[in-house]
């Protein structure tokens, strides 16, 4: 030991009292604003279905469409990664957690579609359609046949469309009430938001719903889907993403970009409309900052280029999405859309590569960051809090296994959900 040194100061003990009670306020609008990741499971993607179209056996058909796709146009392991450029030694492991996904969980989140891709209808009908989705919905739950999440898009708060979204939206939480309540994976999309008033109208709505039903406040959330120019950068040169998060009053789970609508509202033609087009990756890029650290989640959108026709046609689909998606996870989208069974196995394969082959690096990072044994990187608190979300996320959607990632890392789930949330508790590393 060392000649122990001498410890003195110079201020009072009052000064940081005093800067304390200075900043609470400060410290209060930290925690509201910013509470960090809600550390629940979030989808890899969001697939929609027409109300007039979805049907009790709707997901399992999207599991045996693409299944069968597979069957058609790339029946092994070896045939796949080479459509796709998935290295040898991803092949197998890939190909085989891409059926088992197929065969046991095809959709991860459903939303059954009330706004552009069911149209307008007569108000009985859609009346109907709604009523029929909440049964539906319902049932599915009741009986292990749903999706880990459910729920529809109603029309927008646009003056045109309003009551009719307002009407859908009653009609089809009132029917889930109806049918025994509210199911936990429950999530509504707000789509074509401009304004932030648009989501505090919204909000006005579920408040209404909840206190009518005596619900908790705040049960319902909804994403807010970001499908035109004036909800990124807003009149008076804000970012009105931002504004329409704080509108939310914590109830925004998501926001979701809308390629298609998005493009055309800043002029870019039919041919170039896509999600890796510079405009998409700037209201991406704003929706990404917005939403950090606030427990919001950004969602990137969908290609229309559908793998359907003759077998070298799905394979040009085929690689586009699966760029796309690989793309998007590199840029920390984790969630997107897609339109068509068919794109189903390159979304997982996508979504598997990416975290199968950055499972060991990951791994090895994050033990020795728990270790204390360095390495070749200089990791911090905030690296490790993404390599254990990473990992999380690998877990979730199934393409790494919780024993596997134990052994490599020497922590358990509740150890990984620590690091990655670590303002839900204090940190204790425990045995695998």
């Amino acid at each position: 030991m060392g000649q122990q040194e001498k410890v003195a100061t110079s201020l009072a003990g009052a000064a940081s009292e005093e800067i304390s009670a200075s900043l609470t306020a400060v410290d209060a609008e930290l925690a509201r604003r910013y509470p960090g990741d809600p550390g629940t499971r979030q989808p890899v993607h969001t697939v929609y279905v027409p109300g007039d179209v979805f049907e009790p056996g709707t997901l399992r058909s999207w599991g045996d469409q693409a299944l069968a796709a597979l069957d058609e146009h790339a029946p092994d392991a070896a045939s796949f990664a080479a459509v796709l450029g998935i290295p040898e030694a991803l092949a197998g492991p890939v190909h085989d957690r891409v059926r088992a996904k197929l065969e046991r969980e095809p959709v991860e989140d459903l939303r059954i579609d009330f706004e552009d891709g069911y149209g307008p209808r007569p108000d009985a009908e859609e009346d109907e359609a709604a009523a029929r989705a909440a049964r539906l919905v319902s049932e599915a739950y009741a009986n292990g046949t749903a999706a880990p999440y459910m729920g529809i898009r109603m029309k927008c708060m646009e003056a045109g469309v309003r009551d009719r979204g307002i009407r859908t939206t009653d009609v089809f939480l009132t029917g889930l009430m109806e049918a025994g309540g509210l199911p936990e994976g429950l999530v509504l999309t707000l789509p074509k938001v401009t304004y932030p008033e648009q989501v505090t109208a919204f909000v006005q709505l579920l408040e209404a719903f909840e206190k009518a039903h005596g619900l908790d406040a705040g049960r319902i959330g909804f994403e807010i889907q970001i499908e035109t120019s004036q909800s990124i950068l807003a009149a008076d040169g804000t970012a009105a993403v931002a504004r329409m998060i704080d509108a939310a009053r914590g109830r925004a789970t998501g926001l979701h970009y809308g390629t298609f609508d998005y493009s055309a509202c800043v002029g870019v033609s039919a041919a170039y409309q896509a999600s890796d087009h510079p405009a998409a990756d700037h209201a991406k890029a704003v929706m990404q900052v917005a939403a950090a650290g606030t427990g919001v989640r950004v969602s990137d959108g969908s290609t229309n280029v559908l793998p359907v026709g003759p077998t070298d046609q799905v394979h040009e689909a085929w690689r586009l999405h699966y760029g796309l998606t690989r793309r998007a996870l590199a840029r920390a989208y984790y969630q997107g859309w897609d339109m068509h069974p068919g794109h189903l196995p390159t979304r997982y394969a996508a979504v598997y590569a990416f975290y199968r082959e950055g499972l060991e690096p990951a791994a090895a990072r994050l033990a020795a960051y728990v270790a204390k044994a360095g390495g070749d990187v200089m990791d911090e608190p905030a690296t490790a809090k993404a390599l254990s979300g990473y990992l999380l996320r690998g877990i979730d959607c199934g393409a790494l296994d919780t024993a596997e990632v134990a052994r490599l890392t020497g922590l358990t789930r509740a150890d990984l959900d620590a690091f990655a949330s670590p303002r839900r508790g204090d940190l204790t590393v425990t045995a695998p």
